[in-house]
């Protein structure tokens, strides 16, 4: 029997029931996302992993990378391949959801930075109209410019969008500021009540809060032309079972 589609906003929905992270402890399971590469490619993605991060475009700093063999979540690395294991931005979907705030996941896209600074979203696809990860689609079209915001601070990557009742606000902070104390990198900005972000309307008395995209890595990974097979969301794995970064 076949499986009904399901659109992201579902997903991102269920997901937020699963999933037991608590970023003051630093426990329980969390979202990732799960990208193959070559194994003889590992160095340099280890290399543009850490380029990434110093420049402010993961979603945290851990990460998981896994030879060939390696089992994840019952999936098992084929030979000649490495895994690539990282969190997901829609984390923070997730813990908004179970702390009770009405939060609205937006959708993905693509955002333009100059010199550092986000300035506008410039392609989004909405959750509730896709059942693909719409970053996951501007990465295999090849749009990102990650390496040249690595380089010189502008280009275009990855991020995505959520809006919050502003009642919540003090509530969203909060959560906020327990990511960031976890090691969370990942947000690009949050906006005033009633106004755009980034380019995208909110509704009325709702707020703005755009993300990193948590694949940002990998697809600055497929600008250098090596090959990389993305997917996103692609489970729940306990947080215990990542790395620094810089442990690599």
């Amino acid at each position: 029997m076949q499986r009904p589609l399901k659109f992201l906003n579902h997903k991102i929905e269920e997901n937020a029931l699963d999933m037991t992270y608590n970023p003051v402890e630093n426990t329980g399971s969390v979202i990732y996302n799960l990208s193959l590469i070559k194994s003889d490619d590992m160095e340099s993605a280890i290399k543009i992993f850490k380029d990434a991060y110093a420049t402010g475009l993961c979603v945290s700093d851990r990460v998981i990378f896994a030879p060939s063999g390696t089992k994840i979540d019952g999936f098992v690395i084929p030979e000649g391949y490495c895994g690539i294991c990282t969190l997901c931005s829609l984390i923070l979907d997730s813990l908004l959801y179970q702390k009770g705030i009405n939060v609205n996941p937006i959708g993905g896209g693509l955002v333009e930075v100059e010199k550092l600074i986000p300035r506008r979203f410039t392609a989004i696809i909405q959750y509730e109209y896709t059942t693909v990860d719409p970053i996951t689609v501007m990465i295999s079209q090849g749009s990102t410019s990650i390496g040249d915001v690595i380089e010189s601070g502008s280009g275009t990557i990855t991020g995505n969008i959520r809006e919050c009742h502003m009642e919540s606000e003090s509530a969203v902070f909060e959560v906020l500021d327990d990511l960031i104390a976890a090691g969370f990198t990942g947000v690009l900005d949050v906006g005033a009540p009633n106004t755009e972000l980034l380019g995208v309307p909110v509704n009325t008395n709702y707020q703005g809060i755009a993300m990193i995209g948590g694949t940002n890595p990998i697809a600055a990974f497929k600008e250098t032309g090596r090959w990389a097979e993305v997917q996103s969301m692609k489970g729940l794995m306990d947080i215990s079972n990542f790395s620094l970064i810089s442990d690599y």
